[in-house]
């Protein structure tokens, strides 16, 4: 029978990670609630901005522009993969590195330049000695367009400039509370979007200034933006699972709890019930 003082300090220890892990769930419910409305503020001017591209190749327009156009074939692609700092998140950093693996995989023998952001996409890729062009661990839970707009204009600076032939995204997506699923989002060349139920017969623009300096403002923001969408969708993705796992843990602590309560229980009966036999057993010898 296993010692109740020892059953004791167990369930002692137990409650104690029950009371963290508890704590950590409400953070990270408080946490996502935050992001969750930022992802979501910024959502209606992405789907504006790609409202505003497919008015103008209705209108007529040819879309012709650098960064909508096929890159140098020779550079090497770009691929950034957004992870987080911290860890605690169940499986949410397994599966974006499990897809970055399969994008890497997939351009075997082909150059690569690999951009990392958070501390433990940075740990994996040198876990596998793979080269990084840059590992970012500054970006923290609440991404803000001035900490994203120096890196969407960097990439587009090398991919005007031919050092790099495409740039592409691995995140994890926000589609609701109940749904994340981890993706890959083409970010150069600059792919059209077409916003669903935004459609329908042709209409007659007349564009001041030219649909050429139009697109020369929209596209740059275009691609700022959905960099800093997919850095937003990553957060509250992250969020989302930390709540996830912490509600998991804090009801495994409790099932550990009850499972001791019960040994404990056991233990104390036996040990009662032995000082019982004891007793009778010492006055029937002396009877």
């Amino acid at each position: 029978m296993a010692n109740r003082r020892v059953l004791v300090k167990r369930r002692k220890a137990v409650a104690n990670v029950r009371k963290i892990t508890r704590t950590m769930q409400l953070i990270a419910t408080a946490r996502f609630q935050a992001a969750f409305n930022r992802a979501v503020a910024t959502r209606p001017y992405t789907q504006k901005l790609a409202e505003l591209i497919d008015d103008l190749a209705g209108a007529g327009v040819a879309l012709d522009h650098p960064l909508l156009a096929a890159g140098n074939a020779e550079a090497p692609a770009t691929l950034l993969v957004l992870t987080s700092n911290r860890g605690l998140c169940g499986g949410y950093n397994a599966s974006v590195l499990r897809v970055a693996a399969e994008a890497i995989a997939a351009r075997a023998g082909a150059p690569l330049a690999l951009h990392v952001f958070g501390k433990k996409g940075v740990a994996y890729f040198r876990y596998r000695q793979r080269e990084m062009a840059e590992q970012v661990t500054t970006i923290g839970e609440a991404p803000r367009f001035e900490h994203i707009e120096p890196i969407a204009n960097r990439l587009m600076e090398d991919f005007l400039a031919g050092r790099t032939s495409s740039v592409s995204v691995v995140y994890m997506r926000f589609h609701s509370a109940g749904q994340q699923r981890p993706a890959v989002l083409r970010l150069l060349p600059l792919e059209q979007e077409r916003p669903a139920g935004h459609g329908g017969p042709a209409i007659e623009y007349e564009f001041l200034p030219e649909p050429r300096a139009l697109l020369d403002d929209l596209l740059p923001a275009t691609i700022r933006v959905r960099l800093l969408q997919a850095f937003m969708d990553a957060a509250v993705s992250e969020q989302i699972a930390r709540m996830v796992a912490m509600k998991a843990a804090t009801e495994a602590a409790e099932d550990m709890i009850r499972t001791l309560t019960r040994q404990y229980n056991r233990a104390r009966q036996s040990h009662i019930t032995m000082e019982l036999l004891d007793i009778v057993g010492g006055a029937n010898a002396l009877a």
